[in-house]
């Protein structure tokens, strides 16, 4: 199995790192991210100037890795065009600090970087913690191995595109993990006025919106203590969803919790 793994929080990112340590353990892994942190763009993509790429030297031995001045929907689409000469059977895009949740997955770098393999046909997953402080990334890095084990072995189908969010708990304090929507806002968007002592300016300000009542959302399952996973294909591409067994949720958690058991 191949895996290619990106982000947006930068090429050195702890969270990148991480997941790949624990990838490297079912597949060869090679990452493709941003020379530095681009959260917050999307689905950008560069058109109006060149892109440099430069191979790295890998945090996790027997990883490759390449640098890309550029957006992480840049790196993907340089990873697939051009930089890897063998076929890749997943993209995984994280593991993010910070949530990607409701319309935030519509400016998510994370979630931009994913869409990109998606759109060429390959199964991906984009991965986030829904803190900026206190990452359990151990947890994260094996959901998504466990996840990726699921797809090489087509117990998940391959036309897949899930966006899974994990709260910033210890595995014990996680109730469950949830199949969700998006919900329909996670923040509110504000404008604050300043000056300078020259010229006035305009700052945007994000503000969370309250808890989720709606027990099918995303936000509802993080602010109760659960992972969530949300089938994106369905909700921004108007596909059919394939089929995701019930029995995935608890099973899910088991496993996950069957790792950090054994040390793994």
């Amino acid at each position: 199995m191949e895996i290619l793994l990106t982000n947006d929080d930068g090429i050195f990112a702890p969270g990148l790192w991480r997941l790949a340590r624990e990838l490297k353990q079912i597949a060869r892994v090679v990452v493709v991210a941003p020379d530095r942190e681009q959260s917050g763009l999307g689905t950008a993509v560069t058109l109006r100037q060149p892109l440099r790429v430069q191979k790295v030297r890998p945090l996790v031995p027997e990883v490759e890795a390449y640098s890309v001045e550029g957006t992480p929907a840049d790196s993907v689409i340089l990873a697939l065009g051009k930089l890897l000469e063998n076929q890749i059977d997943l993209v995984i895009s994280g593991i993010n600090s910070g949530p990607n949740l409701g319309d935030d997955v519509l400016i998510s770098g994370t979630v931009g970087a994913a869409l990109q393999g998606y759109l060429r046909g390959f199964p991906t997953l984009a991965i986030s913690i829904a803190s900026i402080d206190n990452l359990y990334l151990d947890s994260a890095a094996r959901l998504a191995t466990l996840l990726a084990k699921k797809i090489g072995t087509s117990s998940l189908p391959s036309d897949i595109f899930l966006n899974i969010n994990l709260p910033s708990l210890p595995l014990e304090k996680i109730k469950g993990v949830r199949v969700t929507k998006l919900a329909s806002k996670s923040h509110i968007d504000t404008v604050e006025e300043g000056h300078d002592g020259r010229k006035a300016y305009y700052w945007l300000v994000r503000q969370k919106t309250n808890k989720d009542a709606n027990k099918k959302t995303d936000i509802w399952a993080i602010e109760e203590g659960n992972i969530s996973i949300t089938p994106l294909h369905t909700e921004l591409l108007s596909k059919p969803s394939p089929l995701i067994p019930d029995s995935l949720c608890s099973d899910l958690l088991q496993e996950l919790r069957a790792t950090e058991n054994l040390g793994i």
